[in-house]
């Protein structure tokens, strides 16, 4: 009989202890859609400590996922992309008058996350060029093309040098993806290239955490700028 009682009570142990330890277990991350909830995460941030997504909790949110790299080079236009909003910042103080934050996330290791970093002023560089192509260059219909759509795009100017580079927001250091690849953004292919990346997309977040803006762009040069996602958040409060 007593053999039997510790049977019944060892089953009852493991059966009701393993339901306890899974449900204690965070959620699979998966794919969010305008409604949803965003999933908690926890990265470590590339200036120091981690950021946690519920640690935020009260805040508005921008979660920017930049596309990274292109094969040999990095997108500047993800670059462009930190650089407007951190000159806002400057300039507004978004952070305080929006009570927002804005996280940028990169999917790779912390060595290359800085490299990402350093070559801020060179990315800036790069696109200052498009803008303003040599004259002789710009009597080909393609480079003169691509020189309106860049000064159309990306009208502001950034001048940085490597001592003087502005990083205000968080930038999350996803080097396992598991953020990534769970929102299925990462990939090995997108807007014709064959590499290692994000789909672009921005995610904005209510104080409670739930998505009111996603917009996953269908090429590189498709994102939301600075100014359209101040007008959408002044539309939250």
């Amino acid at each position: 009989m007593k053999k039997n009682a510790f049977l019944v009570c060892l089953t009852l142990f493991l059966v009701f202890g393993c339901q306890g330890l899974l449900s204690a277990q965070a959620p699979p991350l998966k794919p969010v859609n305008f409604g949803d909830m965003m999933p908690d995460f926890t990265l470590p941030a590339l200036q120091g400590g981690s950021v946690s997504l519920s640690a935020l909790k009260g805040k508005n949110v921008l979660v920017v996922f930049p596309r990274g790299r292109v094969g040999d080079h990095w997108c500047q236009i993800c670059h462009y992309q930190y650089a407007e909003l951190a000159d806002l910042e400057r300039e507004m103080q978004i952070r305080k008058k929006y009570n927002l934050e804005v996280l940028f996330v990169l999917p790779y290791d912390k060595a290359t996350v800085e490299h990402w970093a350093d070559i801020f002023p060179e990315q800036m560089a790069v696109i200052e060029g498009w803008k303003n192509p040599p004259a002789e260059a710009q009597k080909d219909p393609g480079t003169s093309r691509w020189m309106e759509t860049s000064r159309r795009l990306f009208p502001k100017k950034f001048a940085m040098s490597k001592e003087n580079i502005p990083l205000p927001f968080p930038i999350l250091i996803d080097g396992e993806r598991k953020l990534s690849e769970g929102l299925q953004l990462f990939t090995l292919f997108w807007d014709r290239s064959y590499v290692e990346q994000n789909m672009a997309t921005v995610f904005l977040l209510d104080g409670e955490g739930r998505v009111r803006f996603k917009y996953l762009s269908q090429n590189t040069v498709d994102r939301p700028d600075a100014a359209f996602l101040l007008k959408f958040i002044e539309r939250m409060l």
